[in-house]
């Protein structure tokens, strides 16, 4: 019993003492004041002021389009003759990049544009010739103009003549016919005074005989009188025939100048025909000779060799032009483009460049790079996304450094558009509903970076 005793004893004694031990490890008085501590500090930092971006991320590019990395192209076919640039080479616009050959069979003749001259000189002389026959036919044309009045002039007269012919002829077959009406009523009354014994007989064939005559007069100057009009009818057929000659004379004459016409025109459009192939045949000897189109480095060719053949507008090497003016182009989402207006700021961090950059407070940034939202696309790009272009911003601001000039076209940059200050629980709270940035407008403040 008295063993079970102390064995009890011992057993709560070090309860008791195990009892102490735990208590003064997990004092809950301790634990009470450092989750009060916590909650007090988790409530500070929520009232924080925190700034709002926009995440983007895209390459290194240029500003303005001639600044970026572009092909060179040759324009016309040929077969490659030297390479005057190696790759990483600097170049000045207008410096020799390739020399090329000639592979079209239609520019083989070394004596090409000689040969084109004398054409051109062949056609020019069937230009004056064709001007000289224009002006013979104008002459021809003229004389017949005026030959033509001459004799329209004498026909017209033999017309009038005619005509007053006949008009004299018809008086004059008048008065024969009146004169043989006179005769016959004398002679009527002739007869009948012989038959009352007043006239011999000799009288009444007198008047016989003169009867006769008038009769034959008039018989006359009526065939004179049909000669007359028939010789205004042949007056007046050649006076038609005069110009039915001019007519068919002058058609003749105007086609001749048509013929004339055409072949001056034909050789003129010849002669512009080969001058344009001179031209073209000149311009062509000099595009033998590939040239930079602006200053900067060969980064690449894109052919090889010497004796290959290339095919008109092929590329054959890529050119960096110096001294771009430097851009990032980032890409965001289309949520958030409402809220991106141009010059809007831009802390950008590149690729190669050690930095640490605080999404809320990008005042504490390190390494980063201020920029301006220069061009925001009007159209999504692939991926529903939409491109900003920013460019450095300028004036340098304060305790900030300009963009580094070791900077190459294609390197990766890490962007984020500066937008207003909010308390960090509102963030929080936006970014649990998806909601997007707020749209409250708020003073520009300049950010800088350490």
């Amino acid at each position: 019993m008295a063993s079970r005793f102390l064995e009890n004893g011992n057993w709560e004694e070090m309860g008791v003492r195990s009892r102490v031990k735990i208590l003064k490890t997990r004092n809950p008085k301790l634990l009470g004041k450092i989750m009060l501590a916590l909650l007090l500090l988790f409530i500070i930092i929520l009232f924080l002021p925190w700034r709002q971006t926009i995440p983007g991320r895209g390459n290194v590019t240029a500003l303005r389009p001639e600044d970026r990395p572009q092909t060179v192209q040759n324009q016309i076919g040929g077969r490659i003759e030297h390479w005057a640039v190696r790759e990483g080479q600097q170049v000045n616009k207008g410096d020799t990049i390739l020399i090329i050959s000639e592979t079209s069979q239609s520019y083989f003749d070394p004596e090409l544009p000689v040969r084109l001259q004398e054409q051109l000189a062949a056609k020019e002389g069937s230009e004056d010739a064709a001007a000289q026959k224009m002006a013979a036919t104008t002459a021809q044309m003229n004389a017949l103009r005026k030959g033509l009045t001459i004799k329209l002039s004498a026909a017209e007269n033999k017309v009038r003549q005619a005509e007053n012919y006949v008009s004299i002829d018809s008086a004059d077959l008048v008065a024969v016919q009146r004169f043989y009406e006179i005769a016959k009523s004398r002679l009527a009354r002739y007869e009948a005074g012989y038959q009352n014994g007043l006239f011999s007989l000799t009288d009444i064939e007198s008047r016989r005989l003169k009867l006769q005559e008038d009769n034959a007069k008039v018989i006359s100057q009526q065939n004179k009188l049909n000669n007359s009009i028939q010789s205004l009818r042949n007056a007046r057929i050649d006076l038609d025939n005069i110009r039915a000659e001019y007519e068919q004379s002058l058609a003749k004459a105007q086609s001749d100048m048509s013929s004339a016409v055409s072949s001056r025109v034909s050789a003129q459009g010849e002669i512009s025909k080969l001058r344009n192939e001179i031209s073209n045949t000149n311009i062509r000897r000099g595009l033998y000779v590939v040239r930079a189109p602006q200053s900067g480095f060969v980064v690449k060719t894109l052919k090889a060799g010497i004796g290959e053949n290339i095919k008109e507008g092929e590329s054959i090497a890529t050119l960096q032009p110096e001294a771009p003016m430097v851009a990032a182009e980032i890409y965001v989402d289309a949520m958030d483009v409402p809220l991106i207006l141009n010059n809007s700021d831009v802390r950008l961090q590149f690729e190669g460049w050690p930095s640490v950059q605080f999404s809320g407070w990008p005042s504490v940034a390190v390494g980063t790079f201020a920029g301006k939202v220069s061009v925001i696309d009007l159209v999504s790009s692939e991926g529903g996304k939409y491109r900003l272009l920013v460019k450095p911003a300028v004036p340098v601001p304060e305790n900030d450094q300009p963009w580094p000039k070791q900077l190459r076209q294609g390197s990766g940059v890490y962007g984020r558009v500066i937008l207003r200050s909010v308390p960090l629980w509102y963030e929080i709270w936006r970014l649990l509903n998806g909601f997007p940035p707020s749209l409250k407008a708020e003073p520009a403040v300049q950010v800088g970076a350490k």
